[in-house]
C-alpha cells in the first residue's frame, strides 16, 4: 500500500537547492538559490507575487528544470525530471488547485499509481477504503473513504490532496497555500498535524504562504525571497513580523487594524429572506436577512462552500433568486446583472481569471468593460479605440497598474496588477455597493495593502461594502461587523475583535445565533 521511508535524522536536509537559477527568456525567476530544508522542521518560504517561490518549488517537483546549478536529496545530487521522480525521492507537492479526480471516491483518489493487484471487486474496494481511513486516522486527518471526491467541501478535498501526498511516502511535503479555506480551528488541527509528522516521523514540511501569522504560529525556519534572490533565511523565532514584511517588500507594510467600526447608517443593501439555489436545486442560500448602511464594511465569513458564492452570485445579478427581496439605496432590484449594474452595484469577483477579466483582451480593453456603450468611450453606437486608450491611461496611474502598454494583453500581468485591473474597473464610477468576494486571494503584501486601502477609500466617500474573505485577519482589519455563514444561514454576528474560537466554532456550525 503506502511507501514506507525511514525516519530522516533531526537537523539533516531532506532536500536542499544549490545555486539553483531558471531563467524565462530576459526574466530571471531563480538566481543562485541555496537553501536546505531540514527533517523534522516547517519551513516557511515568503516572497512577494513573482519572487521565485512558485519556480523554485516547481523545480524541486520536477515539474521545470534548473538552467544552473542542483537538487540534493538526503546529501546526494538528484535529477528531478518529473513529479514522479521527485516522489521517488520522497518529494511531495499539494498545489493551491487540487489535482484530484473528482469522479472518483476518496480511497481511489489516494492509492491511484499504487493501487493492489487484482480485480477491483466490492471485497477488494472495502479493504482499501478501511486501509485508507485507519492511515488517514493515524495522521490526525480522518476522512470517509468511500465519499466522491466531487461531493466533497474544497476543505475536504485538501485534506485529501496532503493523504496522498503522505500515502505515497513523502518525506519532504510542499504545501502551497495550504490554510486558504480552513476555519481557525482547521488550521490549528492541520498545524498540529504537520509538527506530529515532522517530530514524530521526521518529515520536512516546506510552506508557501502570505499569512505572517502562520509563519509566526507554524514555521521552524523562514527563507525569504526577493527579485528572485535569497534576501534572508533565518529561525523563525529571530525574526519579527515587521523584520520579515521588510525583507519581503523592501519597505515597512502596516497590515493591522486601521480602522474604528463606524456607526450605524442608511441602509444602502438591504437583503430580505433570500433564497438561492445551486444547480442541483438545493438551497445554497436559505433566507439570509442583512443590511449593509452607508459607510459601513459588513464582512462575510465560512468555510467555502457555505452559500457564499451564491449571495454574492444573487446580488450581482448573476443568479435569480428563487425568493427573497434585495433593495439598493431604498429600492427593489430586479434580477439581472443589468439591473445590478444600473443601481450601482459593482462586484470585485471570487476568480478574477474566470470571472473578472477577459484575459486575451488588452488591459485598456478590460478597464473599459463596465463603459464600453457609454460616453465618453461610446458615441453614436461605435466605439473610439483612442477614448478607450484615454479612459484606459487614467486608471492605469490612478491604480498603479503596472505591465508593459495599455496594448498588453491582461493574461501576461502577475496576479497583483490583474487584481488592480478588476478593482479599478469596478471602483471607477464611485458604486453605491460594492461586494468584494475574495479580493486579496493570491496576492502578496503590498498588493494586500493597496486592495484594503481602496476598500476603506470606497467606504470613507460613503459606500456600501459587503466583504466576502476566508481571511479572517482581513475581515479584522476592514469590517464594521462580520458575519458569519454555515449551511446557508448567517448563524452569527460578530465584532470585528472576535477571537478565532468565536468565529471558527460559528464557522463549523457549532456557535449559536447571536
Amino acid at each position: 500500500m503506502s511507501t514506507a521511508r525511514r525516519p530522516g535524522r533531526p537537523g539533516t536536509p531532506t532536500l536542499a537547492a544549490r545555486g539553483v537559477t531558471k531563467r524565462y527568456g530576459t526574466l530571471t525567476a531563480n538566481d543562485a538559490v541555496t537553501v536546505e530544508f531540514n527533517a523534522g522542521q516547517v519551513h516557511a518560504i515568503l516572497g512577494e507575487n513573482g519572487a521565485g517561490k512558485t519556480t523554485l518549488m516547481r523545480m524541486a517537483y520536477g515539474l521545470e528544470r534548473p538552467d544552473e546549478g542542483w537538487f540534493e536529496v538526503e546529501g546526494e545530487r538528484v535529477e528531478l525530471t518529473s513529479p514522479r521522480a521527485a516522489m521517488e525521492h520522497g518529494i511531495g507537492m499539494v498545489h493551491q488547485h487540487f489535482m484530484l479526480v473528482p469522479t472518483m471516491t476518496v480511497a481511489e483518489n489516494i492509492v491511484i499509481g499504487s493501487e493492489p493487484s487484482g480485480p477491483w471487486g466490492p471485497y477488494r474496494r472495502r479493504r482499501v477504503e478501511a486501509a485508507v481511513e485507519a492511515f488517514a486516522e493515524e495522521r490526525g486527518l480522518p476522512i470517509d473513504a468511500s465519499r466522491i471526491v466531487g461531493e466533497l467541501s474544497v476543505g475536504e478535498q485538501q485534506r485529501v490532496e496532503i493523504l496522498r501526498t503522505l500515502y505515497r511516502g513523502a518525506r519532504t511535503v510542499i504545501l502551497d497555500e495550504p490554510t486558504a479555506v480552513l476555519t481557525a480551528q482547521e488550521i490549528d488541527r492541520l498545524f498540529e498535524v504537520l509538527h506530529g509528522l515532522c517530530t514524530q516521523q521526521g518529515t520536512s514540511v516546506v510552506l508557501i504562504t502570505h499569512k505572517m501569522r502562520e509563519i509566526m504560529a507554524a514555521a521552524d525556519h523562514v527563507t525569504v525571497l526577493r527579485h528572485g534572490k535569497v534576501v534572508g533565511s533565518l529561525p523563525r523565532a529571530e525574526a519579527t513580523p515587521d523584520d520579515l514584511v521588510s525583507m519581503m517588500v523592501g519597505r515597512a507594510v502596516n497590515l493591522e487594524r486601521v480602522k474604528d467600526p463606524v456607526p450605524a447608517a442608511q441602509p444602502q443593501l438591504e437583503v430580505e429572506g433570500l433564497v438561492v439555489e445551486d444547480a442541483r436545486g438545493t438551497r445554497a442560500v436559505d433566507g439570509v436577512s442583512l443590511t449593509v448602511g452607508a459607510g459601513e464594511i459588513v464582512g462575510i465569513a465560512g468555510v467555502d462552500g457555505n452559500g457564499q458564492a451564491e449571495l454574492v452570485g444573487a446580488l450581482s445579478g448573476m443568479l435569480s433568486p428563487a425568493a427573497g427581496v434585495i433593495r439598493v439605496t431604498g429600492k427593489r432590484l430586479a434580477p439581472g446583472v443589468r439591473s445590478a449594474l444600473a443601481a450601482g452595484v459593482r462586484y470585485i469577483a471570487e476568480d478574477r481569471h474566470r470571472r473578472g477579466l477577459l484575459l486575451s483582451f488588452s488591459v485598456a480593453e478590460n478597464l473599459a468593460l463596465r463603459r464600453y456603450r457609454e460616453a465618453p468611450i461610446a458615441r453614436g453606437g461605435w466605439m473610439s479605440p483612442r477614448r478607450i486608450a484615454d479612459f484606459g491611461r487614467g486608471l492605469l496611474e490612478r491604480f498603479d497598474i503596472r505591465g508593459p502598454s495599455l496594448d498588453t494583453p491582461a493574461s501576461t500581468l502577475s496576479g497583483g496588477n490583474q487584481q488592480k485591473i478588476v478593482i479599478a474597473r469596478e471602483l471607477e464610477a464611485n458604486p453605491a455597493v460594492l461586494l468584494a468576494a475574495q479580493p486579496t486571494r493570491g496576492l502578496d503584501i503590498g498588493a494586500i495593502a493597496f486592495v484594503h486601502e481602496q476598500l476603506l477609500e470606497l467606504q470613507r466617500q460613503g459606500a456600501a461594502v459587503l466583504l466576502v474573505s476566508f481571511e479572517l485577519d482581513e475581515l479584522r482589519a476592514l469590517s464594521d461587523r462580520i458575519l458569519v455563514m454555515y449551511g446557508g444561514r448567517i448563524v452569527g454576528e460578530f465584532r470585528p475583535d472576535a477571537s478565532d474560537e468565536e468565529l471558527g466554532l460559528a464557522m463549523a456550525g457549532v456557535q449559536e445565533e447571536r
